[in-house]
């Protein structure tokens, strides 16, 4: 598959940060870091990359929008497509110098008034620590640089390994997570929580993953891996069983013979 001309904008850009942010993972403990809320700590390393980002994206589509984790919207053509960045996904991975976390680059269609935004036609997913782009475009499936991916083709629980993001410090609703567990947990191979969403998607894409559920997120932290996963042959709902383009306060994907069988859990625990 050749790799088109908009992907390949996305990928220069998550490289260039990228490779500030190896160097910096490297620096971790002299990082100067802010805190913006409970647990949720920006360091000097996430508002570069963000930076680096928006300057090598806004030069290749220069009236293009943005929908970035640290500075928000910045408007620009209403009737283009927006930018949907996360910088740094799995910042506390980064902070206590664990080598798991990722940029994810999205491109979100605009509506034909101006009014809204609609599909989402191409994402990226990038970690630096191990130099693997996890790219997709709308109709053209889902790539591991030149490599093409596929969800799993597991169809039974007791084989499956199954991702999720756990509530911390006050976000998220815990009690709903443990219904949630209980019914998923003691049904599976395993449970797995590496604390970077768009990886955790990206890895569903690539098989690695059997599933993969977790809410309170962001449109930054999924946008990417929705499409991932939907162009690996996979399903991404919320946890009504609703297939926004993006699925951010609830997700949960799979296979298409898991995904029935985990909503149907999921179902049950959230009903409790």
């Amino acid at each position: 598959m050749a790799i088109s001309g908009l992907v390949r904008v996305m990928e220069r850009a998550a490289r260039k940060a990228g490779t500030r942010l190896r160097r910096d993972f490297g620096e971790v403990e002299h990082l100067q870091v802010s805190r913006k809320g409970p647990a949720d700590f920006v360091s000097k390393a996430d508002k570069a990359a963000e930076r680096t980002l928006y300057e090598e994206l806004r030069a290749a589509r220069p009236d293009w929008n943005f929908l970035m984790e640290e500075s928000g919207k910045i408007e620009g053509d209403p009737t283009k497509p927006r930018w949907i960045i996360d910088p740094l996904d799995g910042t506390t991975n980064f902070l206590h110098g664990i080598p798991h976390f990722a940029i994810s680059i999205a491109v979100q269609e605009a509506l034909p008034d101006g009014s809204g935004w609609g599909e989402v036609i191409a994402g990226l997913v990038y970690q630096p620590m191990t130099d693997e782009s996890f790219w997709a475009e709308k109709s053209r499936g889902a790539w591991l640089q030149d490599r093409r991916l596929r969800v799993s083709a597991r169809r039974h629980l007791d084989e499956s390994v199954i991702a999720t993001g756990i509530p911390f410090a006050g976000q998220g609703d815990m009690g709903e997570w443990t219904r949630i567990y209980h019914e998923i947990g003691t049904r599976v191979a395993g449970i797995r929580r590496f604390g970077a969403a768009s990886l955790d998607l990206a890895w569903v894409a690539a098989g690695r993953y059997d599933g993969f559920w977790e809410s309170s997120l962001k449109p930054w932290d999924t946008a990417a891996g929705c499409l991932l996963v939907r162009e690996a042959g996979g399903f991404v709902s919320d946890y009504r069983g609703r297939s926004p383009q993006i699925c951010d306060e609830t997700v949960l994907a799979a296979n298409d013979g898991l995904h029935s069988r985990l909503h149907k859990l999921v179902a049950t625990a959230i009903r409790d």
